[in-house]
């Protein structure tokens, strides 16, 4: 496949948030993990990638646009702290924490490049090889050792790259134990709003840092933590996974871009209903927009995998799909959708191989889906203590599924005073082998799905997914 484009560095430097005066004060020097965010310490990190249309020469974005974005980011990390701070990883068992005072170097590394690379074509649908992607994604900080011995990891990093004549891209790369997509999707439209209307924007509300509304009723911390200071003893890789663009080529995979649009859904739910009802079944639960979704593509991920590996999987074998489930709407408790920090369950849900893959396939996989966010609608917490366990089977799997993502964060709306972003990309599958989720930009309730496969195998997804939306009924 074609090498990537280079990319040159212009610059690299840090930014800090400003020294407070009559800004909000910074509310404490440490954060303590909750439970939410103990089970994040095994993942790789997010790695989302925004693409901007601007037409003109790199010099010109870097005397007008780029200095206004410096001082946005700046004004940012005063209010959402936390990501300029650091990680504590304590040398024997006991808690890991989030550092953030200044006294502790409160800083981002910003990378600022530029790109020979084809802007149109990285930020299009079609099948595009995965390589081309990685320059573009900031180099997380390695863990290092400050003045008192604390051994310090990095939270964010960020890389804005220039395509000149064509467009921009701003990279990020942040450790999911000091946010979820939630909070980072308030982050970053808080950035785009400093960067659209200047310092004097009057934010609306402030992120809430308040860790003692998050309710450990069942001890759930203790389990958690003691079970990633096991795996660690055993693995130095358990403490955030490799990362995407750490130094290696992944040969032949290929990053498509489907979308699904409302009418697709509408076609997905009638085809569920009839065939209900032809067999006198009850209905699946919960036919919303992403259970339809999930349903479908875990259904064509399937039947690519049977048909190239037809004699690979037994019949009869499991196959499971994993997702996030929003917890602040979820929970009996009250937290804030400003709070600053992970506030989201784990859904593991199970179906038979040859259900899936058989005529019923979307039937199945519809009644597998929503069965398991009943049961988080009921109950987000039942099972947590197995959250770390049920996600290791999930990892780098060819059988079993992961989603990444949600469509209900719109950061399609996330605009710099420039516009829109022409794509959203999530560069973190890549590492994981999960399957993204974003709103579609362009197709009002659609839901873009963003895949990584190696090139015969998407060529046969891409097929099932366009006959299988072509045999469909009509509305």
């Amino acid at each position: 496949m074609a090498k990537a484009s280079p990319v040159k560095v212009l610059e690299h430097l840090y930014i800090s948030p400003p020294v407070p005066n009559s800004s909000p004060p910074q509310t404490g020097s440490s954060l303590p993990l909750t439970f939410f965010d103990i089970p994040w310490l095994f993942f790789s990190p997010s790695q989302p990638l925004f693409f901007y249309e601007y037409p003109h020469p790199t010099n010109y974005f870097t005397s007008t646009a780029l200095p206004n974005l410096k001082r946005s980011l700046s004004l940012t990390l005063q209010l959402y702290y936390p990501f300029a701070g650091n990680l504590n990883l304590p040398s024997e068992p006991g808690k890991p924490h989030l550092v953030c005072s200044q006294a502790d170097n409160n800083k981002v590394l910003l990378t600022v490049a530029e790109s020979a690379g084809d802007f149109n074509h990285l930020s299009g649908n079609h099948p595009r090889d995965v390589n081309e992607f990685y320059q573009l994604v900031p180099e997380l900080l390695p863990p290092y050792l400050c003045a008192d011995e604390k051994r310090l990891l990095p939270l964010l990093a960020v890389q804005i790259t220039v395509f000149p004549g064509s467009g921009f891209c701003i990279g990020l790369a942040y450790h999911q134990v000091v946010a979820d997509e939630r909070t980072f999707n308030n982050f970053i439209k808080t950035w785009a709003s400093f960067c659209s209307f200047g310092d004097s924007y009057p934010i609306k509300s402030l992120p809430s840092f308040d860790r003692k509304v998050i309710v450990d009723a069942y001890g759930l911390e203790e389990i958690l933590l003691k079970e990633w200071w096991q795996r660690r003893r055993f693995s130095k890789k358990t403490v955030f996974g490799t990362e995407a663009n750490d130094g290696y080529y992944l040969s032949n995979m290929v990053r498509t871009t489907f979308v699904v649009g409302s009418k697709d859904m509408e076609r997905i739910k009638i085809f569920i209903v009839e065939e209900c009802n032809i067999k006198n079944e009850s209905l699946p639960e919960h036919l919303s927009a992403y259970v339809l979704t999930c349903a479908f593509i875990w259904v064509c991920l399937v039947k690519t995998q049977e048909g190239l590996n037809n004699e690979k999987y037994g019949r009869e074998d499991p196959n499971y799909l994993g997702f996030i489930a929003g917890g602040i709407t979820r929970l009996d408790f009250p937290v804030p959708t400003t709070y600053f920090g992970n506030c989201v369950g784990f859904g593991r849900t199970m179906a038979r191989r040859n259900g899936l893959a058989g005529e019923d396939g979307l039937v199945a996989a519809a009644k597998a889906i929503g069965s398991t966010v009943k049961r988080l609608d009921k109950e987000i917490l039942e099972g947590a203590e197995k959250w770390i366990s049920d996600w290791k089977v999930l990892f780098r799997s060819e059988i079993h599924v992961m989603l990444a993502g949600s469509p209900k964060v719109d950061l399609y709306e996330t605009d710099f005073g420039l516009g829109r972003p022409k794509k959203v990309e999530d560069i973190s599958i890549d590492s994981t082998g999960a399957i993204s989720l974003t709103e579609s930009r362009d197709v009002k309730g659609g839901i873009e799905v963003g895949l990584v496969l190696p090139k015969p195998q998407m060529d046969a997804f891409s097929s099932f997914f366009n006959e299988g939306l072509k045999a469909l009924p009509l509305p």
